[in-house]
């Protein structure tokens, strides 16, 4: 386990810019065009050679690589590597019917990383575990900084609280559309998700100060990403925890 330092600063829709390499287990998944590797989607790095993201990040037509220890993805970086996928493992019950369901994908790196400052394992939460309404989490990622804009090249961070079950699958909320097995952050209309936040982690801080990502980020309204009481919608960690310990059963120990 590894307790870090507080961000510095509280895109990411109206986030701010992310102290570098705050978020060691936040990964670029790129995938490749015309010759020109792209970023797509983010993910986090849970085990030395595993990355887990959105199901929905992943086009069999494509070739993809997992970019680590990057911060600014139009720049060399120092401790940074890109490193080609062994296999891609998609959720087999993923589905799309309005709405995403076990949307979680598992990522076999072709070689193990080397864990440094910049590049570090994140954790899961326990299974079944629940966060209380308005519990404080951050979004990471390098997705639109607003409905239909550019993708941001430093990577962006933004205090996203909670909305419990409860409170997201109200009717002028999500309704019947948000699962138990998702938790909602978001929804008030400023904070939010975008295209290229998808795949990447939801971070909250559990009672004993460590960082845990309990969430994937999986869709927003399609009226816009930033669209008062349609909060950012993730795939909620400690719903699969048995779906990730057997898939990566040769890394039992995640973090």
């Amino acid at each position: 386990l590894m307790k870090l330092e507080d961000p510095l600063t509280s895109r990411v829709v109206n986030g701010v810019d992310a102290k570098p390499h705050s978020w060691p287990w936040q990964i670029s998944l790129q995938y490749e065009r015309d010759g020109e590797w792209r970023h797509s989607c983010g993910g986090s790095l849970i085990a030395a050679n595993w990355v887990m993201t959105a199901a929905h990040c992943i086009n069999t037509k494509f070739s993809y690589r997992v970019f680590v220890g990057k911060h600014n993805l139009v720049e060399e970086e120092a401790g940074s590597k890109a490193i080609l996928p062994e296999k891609i493992i998609v959720h087999e019950k993923c589905i799309w019917k309005v709405i995403l369901f076990n949307d979680i994908a598992l990522i076999k790196l072709s070689e193990p990383v080397t864990l440094s400052d910049q590049v570090q394992l994140g954790c899961i939460p326990a299974p079944g575990t629940l966060l209380t309404n308005l519990y404080p989490c951050y979004i990471t990622g390098w997705g639109r900084v607003y409905t239909g804009g550019p993708i941001a090249d430093k990577l962006q961070q933004a205090l996203m609280p909670v909305a419990d079950h409860a409170t997201c699958s109200q009717s002028d909320w999500w309704g019947i559309a948000v699962r138990t097995s998702m938790v909602c952050a978001g929804g008030d209309g400023i904070v939010a998700g975008c295209n290229g936040d998808s795949g990447g982690p939801l971070n909250c801080k559990n009672a004993e100060g460590f960082w845990e990502i309990h969430g994937i980020a999986s869709f927003v309204s399609g009226f816009g990403c930033n669209y008062e009481k349609k909060p950012t919608v993730f795939t909620r960690v400690s719903a699969f925890n048995i779906t990730i310990s057997y898939t990566i059963i040769a890394n039992p120990k995640l973090c």
